[in-house]
Formats: C-alpha cells, structure tokens, sequence
C-alpha cells in the first residue's frame, strides 16, 4: 500500500485501480503516516473502496487503525438503490459514543470530594464483561427501549428534556425494530443498562485547562477549570450480539447476493434487500440501547453528584451525547448543487455537522455541533464543533480519539514487562484511577494510542472541526 500520494498538507489519496470503484482518501501528518503503515487500515481502506455503490470517496480519518472489515477511523457513503450496508462499517459495539456532562464546580472545589466521588461512581456503575446494572429491564421495557431509544428514559424519569433535545437523532431512531433483534442478543442486554462494559470504556472526571473558542465555548456552557464528565461506552452485549448474528446471516447469502469480496470481514447485504434492512433495522435498535445505556448512566451520576457533593443533581447539564460506531441514512451535497440520501457508515468516526444544520439543537444553530474527542486515560480530550467544510470533504464527519498503535495484548506485554505500576504513573500525573483489573488498565495504557494533540491538530488544521476547549482528566473509572 505504498501506492498513495499526497494531496495536500494533511490528505492523501490512494487512486483508484481495478476492483476499486472509487479512490480512497485518508487524513495523517508525516509522524503520524509512518504508523499507519504498520498494520493493514490501509489495505482494509482500500478494500472498502470496491463495495458496490460506494460514492465520492472511501475515507479514514488520522486516527485511522486496523479494524475488523472496515479500518477503525472509516467512513463510506452508498447509494440506498445500488449500495450495501455491512456490519463490518459499524462494527461490533454499535453506537459506541461519547456524552459530556457540565458542572459549576471548579477544579479546587472538587478536590476534597474526588476520591469519594469516584469510589461511589465505581460502585454504583458497574463495568466489564458480561457485569449487570442496578435496573433489569423487563421484557415489555425491553422492546421499547430497542424501538423508541433514550425517549423511554423520559417517560420513566430517568431522562430531562434537555438530555434529549442534547442527544444525537434526540437518542431515537425511528427505523428501529425490535423484531429484528434475536433472542441472544436481548437476553445478552436485558440486565446491562446502566453498565460501562469493558476495553476502552470509562467514565472521566475532568476539568477544562484551555478555551480556544469562547464564543462557541460559551454557547456549550464550558469555562476554564470547570469540572465536566465525560462517558464513553456503547451497546454492550447486546449490540455485539447484534453484528454478530448479521455477520453470520451475511456470509451465508454472500452467493444469493452475487458479491465477490476481498475479505470476508466485509460481510453485506444490499441495502434494498430484506436482509439489507433488517440489519439496518436491528442496528438502530441496538443504537437506540446505547444512549438509553448512556442516559441511564447520566441517572447514576447525577444521583451519586447529589450524594456526594451535597448539590442539585440537575446541575450537571449535557452538553451532547455523539455516536461513533453507527451507519445512518442521511442527505449530503455529492456534487455542487445535488444532494441524495445516502447510507453514512462511521466506524470510529464522529458526526460533525456545521451551523445552522436542521439536526442539531437550537442553542447550538450558530455554532455547530459539539464533536467530542476522548483522550487516552492519561490524556487529553477535546470539545470541538462540526464545520461545513466537514460537509464537503468527509460527509459530516471526524476522528474519535487517538487510534491505537498496537494491540491490546502487545499494551499489556509492554506494560508488565517493564515492571511500571501504570496506576502509580498516573497517580503521579494527579490523574485517581478506578479499575479492579491491572489487565483492563494495562490494555488501555497512553503508549498504546497516538498522541490525542497531533490527531485533533490534523483535524483542525484541514478544516474539518473547529477547536472550542481541552479537558485534562483528573480521576478515571476504567472499563475493566
């Protein structure tokens, strides 16, 4: 995959050749570039290029990385008569995102608290493999929740209006069917809302160390040394259950569906096809559980915040819930002055729409959507607002983070065999850490990831996102 060129300072293409329907296009600095070439996202890029009815571009975003099927960092648009939809284009934690949470409080304020705070978020939100929630949802809850998303935790009282009005697609697809969810995966899910999971997943207290916006940073309601809280976690088993169930079915009618594949990660169906949409059903549904999972984790929260600090729980205000694991149907400008709706994959990528765009909240219209972008544990995060420009090149969307830059099992072999104690080193850096698990930490260490700075920088610098603030984490409970 040495075949690419350079476009411009920050964008590089790899042309179109035979069975490529379009060219692929990634974004990356010259530090950044040498690493991506270490693993296949490049090849996996490509791959993705020769789907049928892929349009403009396959794109990769700078934290571009190995993935199953499509490279983590990708985005694919197609057409809804000629195109596909695969499982491999979302992947397997459906509607894996990220919601960010605004306090009053300073970062002095806190400190006396911190420990607290976090040993009590520890124990009332539960996390790793398989780990159940403080709420069991009955089978009739269930169905709801996979129907009508985080708009059932308004009608319980788990949810305000503003945290809907706040959440991407209002927390709702309204495609989703319940039906098309198997048994498995709903028995996987019924006991797991409320629950961080496993890997990369955390819940952060953080505080805001840099405003590069103030405009926009006020119309978020984010100010220099505010404490914010930030959740990352998605579908759970429920949603890997889901892409598992599609990938299987997928591979099955491959013949039926006449595709010759270059990988069989890539797994589709055409999207006019009963599969087609009963995957694109059953995914919303899936989708619809993580921000009801999310939200009942903002229920958690706030009640543990009231607990603890002694406050208002409905002090803590969503800023924005966004997906980045998720394929919607959605309208974009392919040539100037013709849109089409299209079918949007983003796989480790973040919608990031521009101002004045029908699908953002009213108190953002001038601004444009907050983007969120976790750090690594022991990093930076950053708010950033969608642009038009995002628009024209990536079809609304940016990174989600760092991207790894190696595997989980060659983080911990790094980890242990330096005989470093990773939860002292953060310590060291005023960073509490909260995970049962020294294999959990260390899968998720800084040095497994690129530098959170320079990925956000390319996205800044080409346009895509505006920056509006950094948050510097300060205690982290870890997704074990």
């Amino acid at each position: 995959m040495q075949n690419f060129k350079k476009i411009d300072d920050f964008l590089y293409e790899i042309p179109r050749t035979e069975p490529m329907r379009v060219p692929a296009r990634f974004y990356s600095n010259d530090e950044m570039l040498v690493k991506i070439q270490d693993d296949r996202s490049l090849s996996q890029l490509a791959n993705v290029a020769t789907l049928p009815g892929i349009q403009k571009y396959a794109l990769a975003m700078p934290d571009i990385h190995e993935g199953y099927g499509f490279p983590i960092g990708g985005v694919a648009a197609f057409d809804l008569d000629e195109g596909i939809i695969s499982p491999g284009g979302v992947g397997y934690d459906i509607n894996c995102g990220i919601r960010l949470l605004t306090t009053k409080m300073s970062g002095e304020e806190i400190q006396p608290h911190l420990v607290n705070f976090l040993n009590q978020l520890q124990r009332d939100i539960p996390s790793g493999v398989g780990s159940s929630g403080a709420f069991t949802a009955t089978p009739e809850d269930l169905e709801r929740i996979l129907n009508i998303g985080a708009r059932w935790a308004l009608e319980k009282g788990f949810a305000t209006e503003h945290d809907i009005e706040h959440t991407e697609n209002h927390g709702s697809i309204e495609f989703a069917d319940a039906a098309t969810v198997g048994n498995t995966a709903k028995r996987r899910g019924h006991d797991q809302l409320g629950t961080l999971g496993s890997g990369n997943h955390f819940l952060e207290v953080q505080k805001v160390i840099k405003i590069f916006d103030k405009i926009t940073a006020d119309a978020f309601g984010l100010f220099e040394d505010q404490i914010v809280i930030m959740i990352h976690t998605g579908s759970r088993g429920l949603g890997h259950q889901v892409c598992t169930d599609y990938v299987k079915l997928f591979n099955a009618n491959l013949p039926k569906f006449k595709f010759v594949l270059p990988d069989r990660e890539l797994a589709c169906a055409p999207i006019n096809s009963e599969e087609g949409q009963n995957y694109l059903k059953a995914m919303s549904a899936a989708a619809n559980f993580a921000w009801t999972n999310r939200q009942m984790i903002t229920y958690f929260v706030r009640n543990v915040w009231s607990e603890i600090m002694l406050r208002d729980a409905s002090e803590l205000k969503l800023i924005y819930d966004v997906a980045h694991n998720i394929a919607k149907i959605e309208e974009h400008e392919i040539e100037p002055g013709k849109t089409k709706k299209m079918c949007v994959h983003r796989k480790g990528a973040t919608r990031a729409f521009p101002p004045h765009h029908p699908e953002i909240p009213g108190d953002y219209q001038d601004e444009g959507q907050p983007v969120l972008i976790p750090g690594s544990m022991g990093t930076s995060s950053y708010v950033l607002a969608g642009t038009k420009e995002a628009m024209n090149q990536t079809f609304g969307s940016v990174c989600h983070g760092a991207g790894r830059v190696m595997s989980r099992g060659e983080a911990k072999r790094r980890i242990f065999a330096s005989n470093i104690s990773l939860k002292k080193q953060l310590e060291d850096q005023g960073i509490i850490v909260r995970c049962r698990s020294n294999r959990g930490l260390a899968e998720e260490a800084p040095l497994a990831y690129k530098d959170i700075d320079s990925v956000v920088q390319v996205v800044a610098d080409t346009g895509l996102a505006r920056k509006v603030a950094q948050l510097k984490p300060l205690g982290v409970v870890k997704g074990e």
